[in-house]
């Protein structure tokens, strides 16, 4: 029996951990080849080691997605490699330093913006012309929640997430007739590394984690798992007439 991504060649930015690395999995068990970029070398190894046991072909390239010319080397990499780029999910992202926004320092602003949104830009900006030489593509950018509502302390993080959405809104719109959807996703509080840093492991009396959970009308916190599986959706044949849409998983949190 065929497998959704047969031959499909995939590219993930920010694939070294959390969602980029179970998406990267999840892809790789529906028949995909997994191209995953990161800055972490080690970390980039253990995720292609997990494509490959999940039955797909793996590469990891190590790079900086607010760099032009190392993510113009990395799409043509993929290409070069595996003669095509059907797939991109722009996941990269910092959640930076939280904080009253009359705080903030323009280096800070310069970080999370060049990241998160330079990145998405970047990658955009170089992947499309090589899904057009080959009929098409689907794109999915990672948002967030906190691209469609605000949150005291998280200005910049907000602000990267709302351009986001816009510079997806546009994508998409500019290639729609040329056979590329682009998308987003918008994830809630979600179990990743990220989380762990802000507000440290799971445990029962982990006040935090508490509080977190029961803003979720579901009662808890999100998984990578959850999250990949909207991704593999959006980029599947029975998404094929969505496009410019933002796909919040947040358990109902922006519901209310």
């Amino acid at each position: 029996m065929s497998k959704t991504f047969e031959n499909k060649v995939v590219l993930i930015t920010g694939g070294t951990s959390g969602i980029g690395r179970v998406t990267a999995i999840a892809f790789a068990r529906e028949g995909a080849k997994v191209v995953v970029s990161g800055r972490r070398k080690a970390e980039g190894a253990e995720t292609v080691a997990l494509v490959e046991k999940a039955g797909g072909k793996g590469l990891f390239v190590q790079g900086d997605v607010s760099d032009e010319a190392q993510v113009k080397a990395l799409v043509q990499t993929v290409v070069d490699q595996f003669g095509r780029l059907d797939i991109a999910f722009n996941n990269a992202g910092i959640e930076g330093s939280p904080g009253p926004l009359v705080d903030a320092t323009v280096e800070h602003y310069a970080k999370v913006f060049d990241i998160n949104v330079k990145g998405i830009f970047l990658s955009m900006k170089y992947e499309i012309p090589a899904m057009l030489k080959t009929g098409g593509g689907s794109i999915v950018n990672t948002s967030s929640i906190l691209g469609s509502i605000g949150m005291p302390g998280m200005s910049l993080y907000c602000g990267t997430k709302h351009a986001i959405i816009g510079l997806t809104k546009v994508a998409a719109l500019e290639h729609a007739k040329e056979g590329i959807r682009v998308n987003t996703v918008s994830p809630a509080v979600t179990e990743t590394e990220m989380l762990e840093r802000f507000v440290g492991p799971a445990s029962p009396d982990n006040e935090q984690r508490k509080h977190l959970a029961g803003l979720h009308p579901i009662g808890r916190i999100g998984t990578s798992e959850e999250i990949a599986a909207a991704v593999l959706y959006l980029c599947s044949p029975g998404a094929s007439f969505v496009t410019g849409h933002d796909l919040r998983i947040d358990g109902g949190l922006t519901v209310a």
